[in-house]
């Protein structure tokens, strides 16, 4: 599904209410003409804060009557293939004055002393950060392992010594702009660097999450607008901590809360999780979006959200709030193919496989055979059972379908248009609200008491699932 936060995640800071306005003077002799533009670090893009015509004196002016969020910026020059990069903090009336055949070296910029600074940290690490390209190469192309060795002493030496450079800037300059990007940029180094055992490799995961955010500070906005955060936030989230949804509620809400006093952050950090998790990687995370509906969204804590926003926020949540992994199913009670009510719940099994589903529909009919096969060669003998509803008001192709593929053993269900519109009427939740049911077939495999075990997976899957289950049943059965 699209993701519908990318813009309001890219624009979330344009706008901070302060008098002071910004006035920034570029002046470079290699252009005469052309567009300029002034740019903001946000992850891996640039993204646009102002643009200027540069005038024959190769002169361009950005200016605006709102303070600047702080963070590190950036020139674009004609051609978008020079960019020169500077930080905006306090000073935000400063002049720049550049030559783009050197940009390192041959870069003034006055009346903004986080600049001084930052100058004279790009200047020091170009010459180690090719150095440590070259090391690196080396590395990867050696062809004896004392070669490898020794390439892979000499890049850790060198890093090495980039970071005791690092921390020298910080312990220098503890209130600078420079020291909250170099903290927050630090990577926790391992507890144990060459692990043995699997209780090193546990010390070390759990040393390194618990050290994960130690340079950040979630009540400072000013590591928004830079090329790292972003990407820290989306590594925590997507490989160090558990993907258990109960793990990434947990974080997310001690993250809002830390930010709560930071709007620019607490933005940034509820709109990226509602569009992370918006349509999610794996199964139960759908429960992560609830929360935050639940939590956040619905109680007005996210104002700066568009209607449309709001409600495709608020028809998710509820499409899912009723179908989470581990809740009962909602019992459903529809007309079985001899015309009686049947209800879900009548159903008794071990296990249910509670299939939607169109004949019409050319994937289920390459599908619904597949399941009726290894429903009758293996489903069948361990008590499973198969409530299928039909999705679409075509009860004459549904009635056709079932008896030419022998479907009879399945109990098969649909809903008359009068019952579909007593619950419109009533303003009940129809099945397709109930199970998120958006295409068909739509598959569940509920348990004897008809809790949720997996859902909107494949037939394969669900048979994988149910296999295990049973081979540990034999291995415990014969143990006992």
């Amino acid at each position: 599904m699209k993701k519908i936060f990318s813009i309001a995640i890219a624009t979330v800071c344009f706008v901070t209410a302060h008098a002071q306005a910004y006035k920034i003077t570029v002046k470079t002799p290699n252009f005469k003409s052309g567009i300029a533009y002034l740019a903001y670090h946000f992850g891996k893009s640039l993204d646009a804060q102002d643009s200027g015509i540069i005038n024959d004196k190769g002169i361009v002016v950005f200016s605006g009557n709102q303070k600047l969020q702080s963070g590190i910026y950036a020139i674009v020059f004609p051609g978008k293939t020079q960019v020169l990069d500077f930080l905006i903090d306090k000073s935000q009336v400063i002049s720049i004055k550049t030559d783009t055949t050197d940009l390192t070296n041959k870069t003034v910029i006055t009346n903004s002393p986080e600049n001084d600074l930052f100058r004279q940290y790009q200047k020091a690490i170009v010459p180690t950060g090719k150095v440590l390209e070259q090391e690196r190469n080396a590395y990867n192309e050696s062809k004896t392992k004392a070669d490898s060795l020794l390439h892979e002493a000499n890049y850790t030496r060198y890093n090495k010594e980039l970071n005791e450079y690092r921390d020298s800037l910080v312990k220098k300059n503890p209130t600078s702009m420079l020291a909250v990007l170099l903290l927050a940029m630090k990577d926790p180094q391992l507890l144990i660097a060459k692990p043995l055992t699997r209780q090193d490799s546990v010390n070390n995961y759990d040393y390194y999450k618990a050290h994960y955010w130690d340079g950040v500070t979630f009540m400072d906005d000013r590591i928004i607008r830079t090329p790292f955060f972003l990407p820290k936030l989306e590594r925590y989230y997507r490989q160090v901590i558990s993907q258990n949804p109960d793990s990434i509620i947990a974080e997310s809400d001690y993250q809002l809360l830390l930010a709560r006093t930071c709007p620019e952050m607490y933005k940034l950090l509820l709109n990226w999780l509602t569009d992370e998790y918006f349509s999610p990687k794996y199964m139960g995370q759908d429960a992560i979006l609830v929360h935050l509906f639940q939590q956040y969204h619905s109680q007005g804590l996210s104002p700066w959200l568009s209607k449309k926003q709001e409600d495709a926020i608020s028809h998710r949540a509820y499409m899912e709030m009723s179908n989470l992994l581990g809740t009962p199913g909602a019992d459903l009670n529809l007309i079985d193919s001899s015309g009686k009510p049947t209800s879900l719940y009548s159903v008794a099994g071990d296990y249910t496989v509670l299939c939607f589903w169109d004949p019409t529909c050319g994937h289920c009919k390459i599908e619904i055979p597949r399941i009726d096969s290894i429903y009758e060669a293996s489903w069948k003998k361990h008590n499973v059972k198969v409530y299928a509803v039909l999705t679409e008001n075509v009860k004459k192709e549904w009635t056709k379908y079932i008896q030419e593929h022998h479907l009879g053993d399945w109990t098969n269900v649909y809903q008359t248009p009068e019952m579909e519109k007593a619950d419109e009427d009533a303003q009940r939740p129809g099945f397709r609200q109930l199970y998120d049911v958006t295409s068909t077939p739509t598959l569940y495999l509920l348990d004897k008491d008809k809790r949720i075990v997996i859902k909107q997976l494949s037939w394969e899957q669900i048979d994988e699932f149910l296999k295990l289950k049973w081979a540990n049943k034999t291995t415990n059965d014969k143990t006992n």
